[in-house]
């Protein structure tokens, strides 16, 4: 799923009563799924029932399954959470290895905790994934609000102009099974310089969206 951007500004007592922590798939167990799946219904629902779909059951996962989850903790249980997956794009003819950011999500009583504050935690861990970029994608009636959080803040550069490709999870007799979306490229500058970003203006994931 896209990266969605939180709409206020968050309490520093809120900030403070999340504790992060960082777990690999492979340590997930069933009952973790289902609590993440109870989670991204209750944070993707209010923005239509479509979104909140795909976590029916205990599927924690939309496309693309995470390679490693950064999950927000507080005394309510799971608050937020950014998943990572380390994969090879091509853009312009040039594999590009990065750490696809998705599945990013709060829960609706803490929407101020913000993707800023997700990401200042996040970036040491794609330091140590030994990533030249993070990658992600916003639709583009979110370009302002990521410009306020992540950019002018030296997080990240937005980029526009570029069609994104991705197959869909699953294959459909009547649907194709490849879609292509104008939206804002996010771009985290982690071992290489953003000036050595890949030209282009197509993205292929090869692969589904995480």
């Amino acid at each position: 799923m896209n990266i969605a951007a939180s709409r206020t500004a968050g309490t520093p007592s809120a900030r403070a009563q999340v504790q992060w922590i960082r777990r690999w798939e492979s340590e997930l167990q069933v009952t973790d799924h289902a609590e993440l799946a109870e989670f991204f219904r209750k944070s993707y629902g209010p923005t239509g029932a479509f979104n909140a779909q795909p976590f029916e059951g205990n599927r924690s996962w939309a496309g693309a399954r995470p390679e490693v989850r950064i999950i927000g903790y507080d005394a309510r249980g799971v608050a937020a959470h950014v998943g990572l997956l380390r994969r090879f794009i091509k853009i312009g003819g040039v594999d590009l290895l990065v750490a696809e950011l998705g599945l990013y999500a709060v829960r609706p009583d803490l929407e101020g905790l913000g993707i800023s504050h997700a990401m200042r935690v996040t970036y040491p861990i794609l330091h140590e994934l030994g990533v030249p970029f993070g990658f992600g994608t916003v639709r583009p009636a979110l370009a302002k609000h990521m410009t306020r959080l992540v950019e002018r803040q030296g997080l990240a550069t937005l980029m526009s102009g570029i069609r994104v490709c991705s197959t869909h999870p699953d294959v459909y007799p009547n649907l194709s099974p490849i879609r292509t979306e104008d939206v804002i490229v996010v771009v985290f500058p982690v071992g290489r310089s953003i000036s050595e970003w890949p030209a282009g203006t197509i993205i292929d994931r090869n692969g589904p969206e995480l």
